[in-house]
């Protein structure tokens, strides 16, 4: 396909739209690329906001690492459109209009506005002006700003979610006042196994944070000094900063204007391609089908971002290829690094390997029925990198073998052979 006189504007520039950009020179399209984004930043990783951003002592050193040097896009001939939001797209003249008034035509549209923060529906919470989320950078400048010009750091966060506790152990280590409020009788209720929910309750109890389960937040008042917040159960806890961690929705409504399938998020075919013509979705904001899960799913994840924008781009380009790779996540947490690799949702079999020559070293294997779906590592990464391995290859394990921390960790050791198949 001849791109030189074509136009392909990207709305969303975090690591879904600023890797499809540079993607879509690597892969030969020669017309103009418009990246637009309402955030004025550069293009940055999203990870550390709620890690080495919040935890670092000198806001001079703490800029935001961009994904690429500014130079680069220069090189590449990419226009960069930051700080300007998109007033709306018209389909049927196929041109995004953007707040500063500019329009600009496309010939290939690419959304990938991602997700935001879900404010719950809790009394007296939009009238707080001290309440804050995390999301984007400015969020993260904002907390640590509230964090270090309070009077007793002390901080409330609601949400037991990956988020709110990599929030907890971040601003613990500043020397903060840590409570964690989770409405589900356990933390990580919707995305973890209960094995891994008590390690992380144990390891945030031992590094002093507070963790208050079964504790639905109902009302939040703003004093002079600081922020009331009142419980169900009639407890009611002080607070400096409040921080929400309660979920994420998809940014969908650019895409709703124009008439593109929504469930979840924009539904998109096996080539990422919305169902409107022309227009393609990745990243936070995509429900897709997966084939190796047979189901549909969205994920809030940098390599699910970064794989559908090489994957996209092959398809705008006119290489039609489908999505297919295997999800994988982390989350760092004081002296703790969690790597998640596929997806543990319908497992029917959990087995959890400790290995008995290394502290806080252990992995869960999930299986449904005979194949391995999923596998989360602590402080292990080779638990990690040999699992993504076995499901990539949809290899037959012996759960048996793998519990079984006299042996060594090793491929051949781990795989179900001929004569224990039976």
């Amino acid at each position: 396909m001849d791109t030189t006189n074509l136009n392909c504007v990207i709305i969303g520039a975090s690591h879904a739209g600023a890797n499809c950009a540079l993607e879509l020179r690597k892969q030969g399209w020669l017309g103009a690329i418009y990246l637009v984004d309402a955030d004025e930043y550069l293009p940055y990783h999203r990870p550390p906001l709620s890690k080495d951003y919040l935890s670092i002592e000198d806001v001079e050193t703490s800029s935001f690492k961009p994904l690429f040097a500014k130079e680069r896009y220069l090189e590449e001939n990419i226009t960069l459109k930051l700080g300007v939001g998109v007033i709306k797209v018209d389909e049927k003249q196929m041109s995004v209009i953007l707040s500063s008034g500019e329009i600009l035509d496309y010939d290939k549209l690419v959304l990938a506005t991602g997700a935001s923060a879900i404010i719950p529906p809790i009394e007296g919470i939009s009238a707080c002006e001290k309440v804050r989320v995390l999301r984007n950078a400015a969020d993260a400048l904002q907390i640590r700003q509230d964090f270090k010009t309070s009077a007793n750091k002390e901080v409330v966060i609601i949400g037991g979610g990956y988020i709110g506790l990599e929030t907890a152990a971040s601003l613990k280590k500043m020397g903060g006042d840590i409570i964690v409020l989770e409405r589900e009788e356990r933390i990580l209720a919707r995305v973890a196994p209960l094995e891994l929910a008590n390690y992380f309750q144990e390891l945030h109890t031992d590094n002093g944070v507070k963790i208050y389960t079964g504790t639905s937040v109902v009302k939040i008042e703003e004093k002079e000094t600081s922020i009331e917040i009142k419980c169900s159960n009639g407890k009611i806890y002080s607070a400096d900063v409040l921080i929400v961690g309660t979920g994420v929705k998809p940014n969908t409504l650019l895409a709703e204007e124009i008439g593109a399938e929504i469930d979840n998020g924009i539904k998109v075919d096996t080539n990422l391609q919305t169902s409107v013509k022309d227009v393609y979705a990745i990243g936070d904001v995509t429900q897709f089908y997966h084939p190796r899960y047979e189901a549909w799913i969205r994920l809030e994840s940098v390599q699910n971002a970064v794989d559908q924008a090489k994957i996209v781009v092959a398809n705008v380009v006119g290489e039609a290829q489908q999505y297919s790779a295997i999800p994988w996540f982390w989350s760092d947490q004081f002296h703790v690094k969690l790597q998640m690799i596929g997806l543990s949702k319908g497992y029917t079999n959990l087995i959890v390997r400790t290995e008995a020559d290394k502290e806080n070293c252990f992995s869960i294997w999930y299986f449904k029925n005979d194949d391995l779906i999923a596998v989360d590592a602590v402080n292990n990464g080779k638990a990690f990198v040999l699992g993504g391995k076995f499901i990539k290859n949809n290899t037959l394990l012996d759960p048996i073998k793998i519990a079984d921390h006299t042996i060594p960790f090793k491929p051949n050791n781990l795989i179900k052979t001929e004569t224990n198949a039976h």
